[in-house]
Formats: structure tokens, sequence, C-alpha cells
């Protein structure tokens, strides 16, 4: 299976990017981890659109989430909403294609260093990505990282919950490969 993950952050340190590659790991163990920073292009517009057509970034982006058989999607939030590197990628690919997510299995996280766990992003996520081809198969806000997180989850409820989403999650892509 291709597993595909990031953090939807263009932080070396991203606290995303550690979460989306533990929950990934949940799955199988050979995960493609994919880091914005290999995705910087200019600031989308719809005259640069015009001038100057699609950043190469955007499609092999494209082709990335196209050879997945899941997705695991740690969004950080900025200001209650994506982060600035992130709302740009998906800017210029859901221009190429609309449908980005292509109906694929997705794993949708969300980790912070508050209490709220990113919740702000995480609803923004949950009611935007399905209009863009989103398979939603389970979705998890992890709170205070930094205090709940040491190479694995060490708050015995949170470890729980988390569990239970990526056996739900596991289930549901079984369902999803025997519908194929």
């Amino acid at each position: 299976m291709n597993i595909i993950a990031f953090g939807a952050s263009n932080s070396r340190h991203s606290i995303n990017q550690q979460f989306a590659h533990y929950a990934a790991m949940q799955f199988g163990d050979e995960v493609t981890m994919i880091d914005l920073n290999d995705f910087e292009m200019p600031l989308f517009s719809v005259d640069r659109e015009k001038e100057d057509g699609y950043p190469e970034e955007a499609h092999e982006f494209i082709d990335i989430i196209a050879g997945a058989d899941l997705l695991v999607i740690s969004m950080a939030e900025h200001n209650g909403a994506y982060t600035t590197a992130f709302k740009n990628i998906f800017d210029w690919t859901s221009r190429i294609e609309a449908k980005i997510f292509e109906n694929k299995p997705l794993v949708l996280l969300s980790a912070s260093p508050g209490g709220f766990g990113g919740g702000n992003v995480m609803q923004l996520a949950l009611t935007r990505f399905p209009k863009h081809g989103a398979n939603i198969i389970g979705h998890f806000s992890f709170p205070k990282f930094e205090e709940n997180f040491d190479s694995d989850i060490t708050d015995n409820d949170l470890k729980a919950d988390f569990l239970k989403m990526v056996e739900a999650s596991k289930k549901t892509l079984k369902e999803h490969k025997l519908n194929e």
C-alpha cells in the first residue's frame, strides 16, 4: 500500500509532520513523507495563473497524491486556519484538478501545543476537503502535543481515542478496497 503523509506546515520542526508520520506508521511500515518546502511556489493569483500558467511543483504534488492508496495529513493551525504554505499549494493544485484528493482514503489529523488541538483548522478541513474529492475515513485532533507525545502518545486517554480512530479507519479502508 502506498501511504503518503505530510504535516501541512513548512516548519522544519513541525509537530504536525511528526504526528503525520507517527499516524501513517499505524497503517503500514512503508510511508512516503512529503515536505511542503519541496513545493514552494509563488503566491497564487489569477493574474499569475493567466500570465505564467501553473508551476511544475503543483503538477508534481498532484502526481504524488494521485499515486497514493492512503493519505495521512496533519493540519497545522495558524490563526484558526490553514498555514499559508499549505493554502498556497492547495490553491494552485485545486485550480489544475478541482478534486485534488481524487476520492483517496484520507486520515485527517491536527496537532497543536494548545488545548484545542488545532480544532479550528480541523473543522475547516472537514468541511472543505470533501468538496475537493477527499474521502475522509477518520479524523483526530491532538491537543498539547509537547506534553502528550514523546515518540509515542503518552496520555493514556488520548492514546486510546487515537487507536480507536485508527482501528475504525483500518476497517473503512478495508471496505473501500473491497469495493474497488
